[in-house]
């Protein structure tokens, strides 16, 4: 399977991009943009980024001032198909999705290179049978139907050598369970995934290997991974219990930030965690005040980063969430500038930037850029590429002048400019205070 972006008409006409993975392509007069249109003013500086897992193709126009259009409608989103046509200015770029052919292909029941296939999937749960895409008219698909996905989040299923106690949370994404081991009797905490789409073999399996491999870090602050598996069609993650709250519930129950030392203390056991996870090649992704779990009491804090690998599993099974809405903007805000053009290929200066702004969030009770009681993804993104952190002792008076700094250097845009290492910032910022 891939996508193909050809370039019809621009300063570019003639020019083909193609993808055969999962990437994101950025157009706009900014010269980090994939596609660079200096020339052209009807762009604006990041116009517009497309998220490519073939055969799917999502558009987002990030608040540019003249619009992105497809098909001459202008769109602030659309999932693409074969065929539509991307453009702005004197610029004009043509989708083409090719799927794979079967190797035996009947002369009058030729398939489509240009669509997805369409199969007939049957939920694991219940059985019923749903039509849906694929790349692949033989490919296996595991599939949880709508009703049981909801009366799975209702009533969470048991895990096969583990006693269920309580809920302990409920998302989107499915739940989180406080379970007795049957052979041990210690705590544990259960995640059950529930698929949102139909998932190819393929996908839950390199989905799984991640899992394995996030449970290979063993480090005092690193959440442990026990096992993981599938149940019923939903999968499931064992992890130690942390009994306690995270960072983002702690803070919230004292006014919304914290005391500089214990934010500090909390953050810089965090930085002994990525730089031990960096240190075996292993990068976080999705650092946030929520991924990280506080036993203890002040000024004793525990604390441990929990979901590492979690990020980049999803991203391999799916589309990494800028096709997604709602609370994800508050997400993104967390994402350097390079994580969004090139989630692939992130280096441990974007876990740099992500540790930064949750230690920001932490002391003054909010993210380091203006983004507005409203603002959307695009706005959101349009402002981690363009626009300028707040001073943090503007917001915060009462963390010292060092500690800022420490802080502000790590919330660089050129990730040069940053803490090279997780374990120099530490340093940096156990001094500073």
């Amino acid at each position: 399977m891939r996508v193909t972006l050809r370039v019809l008409a621009g300063p570019y006409t003639g020019r083909e991009f193609t993808f055969d993975q999962h990437d994101t392509f950025l157009i706009g007069r900014a010269d980090t943009a994939h596609l660079y249109l200096p020339e052209d003013r009807f762009f604006s500086r990041h116009h517009c980024l497309l998220e490519i897992a073939p055969p799917r193709c999502f558009l987002r126009d990030l608040g540019s001032t003249n619009g992105t259009f497809v098909n001459g409608q202008k769109v602030s989103e659309a999932f693409l198909r074969s065929g539509d046509r991307i453009q702005g200015g004197q610029t004009v770029l043509e989708v083409e999705v090719q799927a794979e052919q079967p190797t035996t292909i009947n002369s009058f029941e030729a398939p489509t290179l240009t669509r997805p296939t369409v199969v007939v999937v049957e939920c694991a749960n219940c059985g019923r049978r749903e039509q849906t895409e694929a790349s692949d008219a033989n490919e296996k698909m595991s599939f949880v139907c709508e009703d049981c996905r909801e009366e799975l989040k209702r009533q969470p299923q048991p895990v096969p050598g583990y006693e269920s106690i309580k809920l302990l949370g409920r998302g989107g994404m499915g739940c989180v369970m406080l379970a007795r081991d049957e052979k041990t009797g210690r705590q544990v905490a259960i995640k059950t995934l529930l698929p949102e789409v139909a998932v190819t073999e393929v996908s839950l399996r390199r989905f799984m290997r991640e899992i394995q491999v996030a449970a290979a870090l063993e480090h005092p602050n690193i959440v442990r991974f026990i096992e993981s598996g599938t149940n019923n069609g939903a999968v499931y993650l064992v992890t130690e219990y942390v009994e306690g709250s995270d960072a983002a519930r702690l803070a919230d129950s004292q006014g919304g930030r914290l005391p500089y030392r214990e934010a500090i203390d909390i953050v810089s056991q965090a930085l002994d965690a990525l730089a031990y996870a960096h240190s075996k090649g292993y990068i976080h992704r999705d650092i946030k005040e929520s991924n990280i779990l506080i036993s203890g009491t002040a000024p004793n804090f525990t604390a441990k980063l929990t979901d590492f690998g979690l990020a980049k599993s999803f991203t391999q099974s799916g589309m990494s969430g800028i096709t997604m809405a709602g609370d994800m903007a508050g997400t993104f805000a967390y994402m350097p500038p390079e994580q969004i053009r090139d989630f692939r290929n992130v280096r441990p200066t974007s876990d740099i930037y992500a540790i930064g702004m949750t230690a920001y969030s932490l002391l003054a009770g909010d993210t380091a850029l203006d983004l507005g009681p409203h603002s959307d993804i695009a706005g959101t993104v349009k402002a981690i590429f363009e626009g300028q952190i707040i001073p943090l002792r503007q917001r915060a008076p009462e963390v010292p002048e060092r500690v800022a700094e420490v802080i502000e250097r790590a919330l660089a845009k050129d990730p040069v400019d940053r803490w090279q290492s997780a374990a120099a910032m530490r340093t940096a910022l156990m001094h500073a205070g």
